[in-house]
């Protein structure tokens, strides 16, 4: 899927300029059932166009800030270890997580002035290829760092990963959570493609979703949704989801408080459990901004303010791990309904 843009001219009315709604306590059980608009199918063509596309063989990793000078970060991308460092430049390093001398775990070697020293024998690696040690392109686009890693994937190599658009980072807050789950990436991008189980299956967080058919958004969900605050307080805005790649769904905030915003779901293939079962990372960022003037006080506290969009975060994941899981554990014996 591709971004298409959904923004609509603002007005500047008290209403725009306190976000805030009152809405009308509505017990959970009796909000509208979405059901019958969630229909698998619909789903499951989403599913299909999105696996579709080409993704250049990048694969996220971790968040731009886990990356330092001071240690290596080791992630292992669909069975493939992979390390990754940045030199004393700064610049990114990337290449296998192996020592190509006996195979010590270079994740667990220091970085030392710039260059990955193997703890087991002191093989320094500089990033360049040596002693058999092959680097990875490796790319930060400023919120997450991207490795590609092209014998796995075996598409068409891209120069660059496929990112969606995003509000300028220098106006912006970013946070990064990361979780695993026993799933694959499509259950991960599945449950993000399917935006009517939101306000059931999260209460605490949202209210009054409707998924807008007539939105003309074929390659995507437009969506009018509430974020509860507090109470009866709620914020309206709306969503639109869409996939620039195969194992990303962004959710674009198109109108209301936050326009601009967005939330990349990126689902990144790990090496299987102990059970042969397989677990994918999600890698999640936020990128929030606003055009209130207030909202440079909120960048300025933005050290503050990362931890609390990560924990909510993580609460929306509890809850749809459980539901990518559980559709993981269906597909595997035959039992998937959709």
């Amino acid at each position: 899927m591709t971004r298409r843009d959904d923004r609509r001219p603002r007005s500047h009315s008290l209403r725009d300029r306190v976000p805030l709604r009152l809405r009308k306590a509505v017990p959970w059980h009796r909000q509208g059932s979405t059901w019958r608009e969630a229909k698998p199918a619909v789903i499951a063509q989403a599913l299909k166009r999105a696996t579709a596309l080409p993704s250049g063989n990048w694969y996220a990793v971790a968040a731009s800030r886990e990356i330092s000078g001071r240690k290596p970060f080791g992630a292992n991308v669909a069975g493939t270890e992979v390390v990754v460092w940045r030199d004393q430049s700064g610049r990114l390093r990337a290449g296998p997580g192996s020592c190509p001398h006996l195979g010590a775990p270079l994740r667990d070697s220091p970085v030392v002035c710039g260059t990955l020293v193997c703890h087991w024998h002191g093989l320094a690696l500089e990033g360049g290829p040596f002693a058999g040690w092959v680097p990875y392109p490796v790319h930060d686009d400023g919120v997450l760092v991207w490795v590609r890693l092209d014998t796995l994937s075996g598409e068409q190599p891209l120069d660059e990963p496929v990112l969606p658009e995003r509000p300028r980072l220098a106006d912006s807050v970013a946070a990064v959570y990361t979780a695993v789950g026993i799933c694959e990436p499509e259950d991960i991008v599945a449950n993000r493609l399917d935006p009517w189980h939101g306000a059931w299956f999260h209460p605490y967080s949202f209210v009054d979703l409707t998924v807008d058919d007539a939105s003309g958004h074929d390659d995507g969900f437009a969506v009018d949704v509430s974020f509860k605050v507090a109470g009866r307080a709620v914020v309206p805005v709306r969503a639109v989801f869409t996939t620039p790649e195969p194992r990303t769904v962004v959710m674009h905030i198109t109108e209301g408080e936050g326009a601009t915003s967005v939330v990349e779901t990126h689902a990144t293939p790990l090496a299987p459990d102990a059970a042969g079962r397989p677990r994918t990372a999600v890698i999640e960022a936020v990128i929030a901004t606003s055009e209130r003037p207030g909202f440079a006080v909120a960048r300025a506290a933005a050290p503050l303010l990362r931890p609390l969009m990560r924990r909510t975060a993580g609460r929306l994941w509890r809850d749809d791990l459980a539901y990518a899981e559980r559709r993981w554990a269906l597909r595997s014996n035959g039992t998937f309904p959709g």
